[in-house]
């Protein structure tokens, strides 16, 4: 079973990571290629681009110019460390042990604008640059266009090294779109979570990227390797719903929160 997740906005690279252990991306070739195109923005074109503030577009451009490989624990850090943010919270790798750790390495993969596919433990250099960004590219006009089918590739290179051919997708739609569905050689499951909300259930965003992190951590933990298993989610209160689920799309539901 394979696990993809989204990154995050939100970076640590303050605090150490509980292991020493780290690999490097496999297509740092094509990361080359995105930055060479960042480095010829100027901050103004990155804050209309980025739709960010000058000082983060200030701080990227930065980033941009500074980005080197190879990377070591010395400039780089391991991804599944360095993102912070709600599916992170729920991820919550810090507390994960060394061979959890490992399975996460074989089981789980975060999508990425800038390193196309990342394995937990690759490290990775401070960027921000999301799949949606409408980069002009000499690929297209977008990043989309760039990875074309290479990270879909990725994917199903690593499905082959699995013991099933299950992918459970718990990324965002962004993020999701840089993966070609109809190429891949393998069952794609996409879990919806739902919240109660003044008597109705629905996707909120906030509890859905949380309750993303939380099954992935789930899935590695209790070595989930088909469906039946996957249905035994109860993280954090959410319980599996028959009713609402297909096949392709198991839901899960929690009751209202109170606060």
């Amino acid at each position: 079973m394979l696990v993809l997740v989204s990154p995050a906005k939100t970076l640590d690279f303050e605090t150490p990571a509980s292991t020493k252990k780290f690999t490097q991306p496999t297509l740092l070739d094509y990361s080359q290629q995105l930055i060479d195109v960042c480095r010829e923005l100027t901050p103004m074109d990155i804050a209309s681009l980025m739709k960010v503030s000058d000082k983060i577009a200030g701080l990227n451009a930065a980033r941009f110019s500074q980005w080197q490989p190879r990377f070591t624990l010395d400039n780089a850090k391991q991804a599944m460390f360095a993102f912070r943010g709600d599916v992170y919270t729920g991820l919550d790798a810090d507390s994960l042990s060394d061979m959890e750790i490992d399975k996460a390495q074989k089981h789980l993969r975060i999508l990425s604008g800038l390193y196309g596919l990342l394995k937990p433990l690759d490290l990775m250099q401070a960027y921000r640059l999301e799949m949606g960004t409408s980069l002009v590219n000499p690929a297209g006009k977008s990043l989309y266009a760039f990875w074309g089918e290479t990270i879909t590739n990725e994917v199903n290179a690593a499905v082959a090294n699995q013991s099933d051919d299950i992918v459970i997708n718990l990324a965002s739609n962004e993020y999701f779109k840089a993966v070609k569905p109809k190429l891949l050689k393998a069952t794609l499951i996409t879990p919806v979570f739902k919240d109660c909300k003044n008597g109705q259930y629905k996707v909120i965003s906030f509890y859905a990227k949380r309750a993303r992190g939380l099954m992935a951590r789930y899935i590695i933990q209790n070595d989930v390797t088909s469906l039946a298993q996957l249905q035994q989610f109860d993280l954090d209160g959410y319980y599996y719903s028959e009713d609402l689920s297909t096949p392709a799309a198991p839901v899960f539901l929690r009751e209202e929160q109170i606060k």
